[in-house]
């Protein structure tokens, strides 16, 4: 669809896709002001940090943003975890791959203990300050949890090895205060942010931020772009979701521009084909 988005719209790429380049992202103030906390305060120190939020609400473009910044920092190696579910083994495998540090088990007698050794040796040796990002964070196990806190303890826990930003929705803040086992890691997290649901403001926005960037601020009429804020419950990912729809059908059209007659045709036939779907003797 790109050449077309291009030929009828002068967009350089579809605004409403999750893989828009990152420096297009929109940065919400209170996220604007988390970033620099991070970056200029967090990392320096080490620790931990939690982002909450429900689904949409923009975490995972949050790390997407820090990923790229605090790769640029001088002195840092950024990694993100994508295996949340992983046991204990699995995640120092993965931690060894993301940060050039060789701590892979070689059999099923080597202790955990050994590995966190490891870890903290090549860490301190070669002046690494390694952050982990860690998306979907509430599918961790509560095992592999507890090791990441023993694994950045060092010295008595005077110093910190490693930044690790957790994000999550809110049942991850619920198990650090009811998990006991979890209680002592909760009690470490020093930097919080937790996404809310967008005004209609941030929303509209968020829209306009995105068609500038790829090249058509005027895609849109007013009118569709309120309609849509409205329609998105204060939720970045349905705005984007219905907005991508929108977009699709008027390219399959090669409509000149998009209105608040393309959305209710659009959705209001989505609507009566769902009712007739679900009546009786369909």
């Amino acid at each position: 669809m790109n050449k077309s988005l291009h030929a009828l719209y002068g967009l350089k790429w579809n605004p409403f896709n999750p893989d828009i380049p990152t420096e297009s992202l929109y940065i919400p103030p209170p996220v604007e002001n988390f970033i620099w906390r991070i970056e200029n305060n967090h990392v320096q120190e080490g620790g931990f940090a939690l982002i909450v939020g429900e689904p949409g609400t923009g975490k995972s473009c949050l790390l997407r943003l820090l990923s790229q910044k605090l790769n640029q920092v001088q002195g840092l190696s950024g990694g993100t975890f994508v295996h949340p579910q992983s046991s204990i083994r699995d995640f120092y495998h993965e931690l060894g791959d993301m940060f050039g540090v060789p701590i892979k088990a070689h059999n099923r007698w080597h202790s955990f203990k050994s590995l966190r050794e490891k870890w903290q040796n090549h860490i301190e040796n070669n002046c690494i300050k390694p952050v982990l990002l860690i998306d979907e964070a509430q599918e961790m196990q509560t095992s592999v949890m507890n090791e990441l806190r023993l694994l950045n303890s060092y010295r008595y826990d005077s110093k910190n090895l490693l930044t690790v930003i957790f994000a999550s929705n809110d049942s991850l803040l619920d198990r650090f205060r009811s998990t006991t086992s979890l209680i002592p890691l909760g009690s470490r997290i020093r930097k919080r942010l937790k996404m809310e649901n967008a005004s209609s403001q941030q929303l509209l926005d968020c829209l306009n931020h995105l068609l500038e960037k790829a090249g058509n601020p005027t895609l849109m009429s007013d009118e569709l772009m309120n309609t849509l804020c409205d329609h998105s419950v204060g939720n970045y990912r349905i705005m984007t979701t219905l907005a991508n729809e929108l977009l699709e059908e008027a390219c399959r059209q090669k409509l000149p521009h998009l209105d608040e007659k393309l959305y209710f045709k659009v959705f209001s036939h989505s609507t009566q084909k769902n009712t007739t779907q679900h009546q009786p003797g369909n």
